[in-house]
């Protein structure tokens, strides 16, 4: 008999150089609900775009990336 597992999501970004594993909130929202979600925490998120899944793991991984560039 094959049985069939969803995997786990996780969500990863870069805030001042450091990267930062976020959790799912609700495997039922759309990654775009998840990203809007974790921009009222982050507020570096409201300009990001979101690249992926990657399957890492036996975990899907979605990355937020900043679209916000350095002055100079």
């Amino acid at each position: 008999m094959l049985i069939a597992n969803q995997m786990p999501r996780i969500f990863l970004m870069k805030e001042k150089g450091n990267d930062i594993t976020l959790t799912d909130p609700d495997a039922k929202w759309s990654i775009d609900a998840v990203l809007q979600f974790y921009a009222n925490t982050y507020p570096i998120l409201t300009t990001a775009k979101i690249s992926g899944p990657v399957i890492s793991e036996d975990k899907v991984q979605y990355r937020f990336e900043s679209m916000m560039g350095t002055k100079g």
